[in-house]
């Protein structure tokens, strides 16, 4: 049985992208970040772009910081930023 994350794209993503998040079904029970990450941009040429344009994106998972090799499941919640830069 599959179901669904919740996607959140935050600062310049969310602006290149043109869409503050989405809702996509898992193609499997659990998946690490990047697998997802593979599928959504062989889906999505938009996505495909920024993602190879940016580099290091980060990720939280359920508002934890995570990588791409956490896993994550239906229910869970993911967030994508750029890097932080001080100054």
């Amino acid at each position: 049985m599959t179901g669904t994350v919740n996607i959140l794209y935050f600062a310049a993503l969310r602006e290149q992208l043109g869409r503050e998040g989405q809702q996509v079904i898992l193609s499997s029970n659990t998946m690490p970040v990047a697998t997802l990450v593979q599928e959504l941009r062989q889906h999505d040429a938009k996505l495909d772009e920024v993602f190879a344009a940016t580099p290091r994106i980060r990720v939280a998972i359920n508002q934890k910081l995570g990588g791409f090799d956490t896993c994550v499941q239906p229910g869970d919640e993911l967030a994508f930023f750029p890097p932080m830069t001080g100054g």
